[in-house]
């Protein structure tokens, strides 16, 4: 019993200095002067590795003029996208810098910083095939019976399991989901004629347009809109804080929006608080 009574103990310790330690997440950042952020880098033009193998991007762009402004080393740890909250949680790294939709879901598991950009989901298809999906704007029944690739744990691919539900409800086909690990290999799926369309954030798909204007195009937009922001654990309070403030210090100076214009190609104000969709 008394053995029990210190394992129980012992647990309870390093619990507590668990919930210490990750509560004391920006004081270790400024101790070590590096801050580590776990990233996708896949997902052009937020963020993506250059010739260099060096990760940039819109977002990467941002999260470098925060370590600028705490005076630490951005160091990125590449991770799969769908190990990034995960990796997040269990603490691989202090925060997470790739691009994520702003859900609900998530906003139960982690914290998310202001917005920093928004999106819209889009439909890319062959060029021969592009007649096929006349209707505008772009339906979801449109995408009844079809071959559909998306990012594995990404919103797109959820999106297409919530298509699948209004599908059925029709009494339509529903959409087969090729679930992949990195935008390359969507667009691969789609060409090696495996998948009909890929799905993913309109601006991501743009730069793929741009460079095989022969080959795909976008078919249209479909979905709802949502913000797109990063997230640190639930307790890291006095990192997001950080991290929302510069974003936000960005914006009023207007160098946020030289960003959105360099990388996106379009400019929009991004909100302060009560971004986070209601179930």
């Amino acid at each position: 019993m008394k053995k029990m009574t210190l394992l129980i103990a012992a647990l309870l310790t390093a619990g507590s200095l668990s919930g210490v330690a990750r509560a004391d997440t920006l004081a270790e950042i400024k101790s070590s002067g590096t801050m580590t952020v776990g990233v996708d880098p896949t997902f052009p033009p937020y963020e993506y590795t250059n010739d260099k193998g060096e990760v940039v991007g819109y977002s990467a762009a941002i999260m470098q003029s925060v370590a600028k402004e705490l005076g630490v080393k951005l160091e990125f740890q590449k991770t799969a996208f769908s190990g990034i909250i995960p990796g997040l949680i269990s603490g691989s790294f202090h925060a997470e810098g790739s691009s994520l939709n702003v859900t609900a879901e998530r906003a139960k598991k982690v914290l998310f910083t202001v917005p920093f950009s928004k999106t819209v989901n889009a439909v890319l298809v062959r060029h021969d095939e592009a007649g096929k999906f006349a209707s505008k704007p772009l339906k979801i029944e449109d995408l009844a019976g079809l071959r559909g690739a998306a990012k594995s744990a990404s919103v797109p691919e959820q999106l297409l399991k919530t298509f699948n539900q209004t599908l059925k409800s029709k009494g339509l086909k529903p959409i087969t989901i090729i679930s992949v690990d990195t935008l390359d290999q969507t667009v691969s799926t789609l060409m090696t004629k495996r998948a009909d369309f890929v799905i993913d954030d309109i601006s991501v798909l743009a730069p793929i347009v741009k460079k095989y204007p022969t080959k795909v195009a976008q078919a249209g937009d479909v979905g709802p809109s949502q913000w797109m922001a990063w997230a640190t654990r639930k307790d890291d309070n006095a990192l997001n804080k950080v991290i929302s403030d510069r974003i936000l210090a960005m914006q009023k100076s207007g160098e946020l929006g030289a960003l959105q214009k360099q990388y996106l190609g379009t400019t929009f104000t991004v909100p302060a608080d009560n971004f986070i969709p209601q179930e």
